[in-house]
């Protein structure tokens, strides 16, 4: 199984991912691992990823899940995925499994503005809501919940 924990940034999808790895022995990847320099650069400044500059970090995530489900590695993801078509892209076998961690704007914007050492600009929430992709269908959760609270939603509805 590969889960990827997706939202806006702020959402606490590395926390979860973290946590929830660490209760079940599983793997973690941290999306953010995956952009290229150029696409760091740009965040840090402020300025909006194009579809153009997320194709080589989608590509990079791509192998790794395909990887992982190819050594039967139990593992899970954080990453953003905010367009269907990001989704689709890494939607490489039904043993994907996207659980969506949704929270108001001003939850994140709080989040964002406490989060030290961290390359994304806070004042790129706004584009990322306006990317931002509901999934019509899966598991949506309420991000402002406790993060052990999230994972026992999780482990319970994947029954795992």
């Amino acid at each position: 199984m590969f889960i990827i924990l997706m939202g806006v940034s702020g959402s606490g999808k590395t926390t979860v991912g973290k946590l929830m790895a660490k209760t079940l022995a599983w793997r973690f990847y941290e999306g953010d691992d995956f952009h290229p320099t150029a696409n760091v650069e740009k965040m840090r400044r402020g300025e909006a990823l194009t579809d153009e500059d997320r194709r080589p970090w989608l590509e990079a995530l791509r192998a790794v899940i395909k990887a992982a489900l190819e050594d039967d590695e139990n593992s899970i993801l954080a990453c953003s995925a905010l367009k269907r078509s990001y989704r689709t892209s890494l939607r490489v076998s039904e043993h994907v499994i996207f659980i969506h961690l949704a929270a108001r704007p001003d939850v994140i914007q709080r989040r964002l503005q406490q989060r030290k050492e961290h390359f994304m600009n806070p004042s790129l929430i706004e584009s990322q809501f306006a990317t931002l992709e509901t999934p019509p269908t899966g598991l949506t959760l309420d991000a402002s919940l406790p993060p052990a609270v999230l994972v026992q939603q999780i482990r319970h509805t994947l029954k795992i």
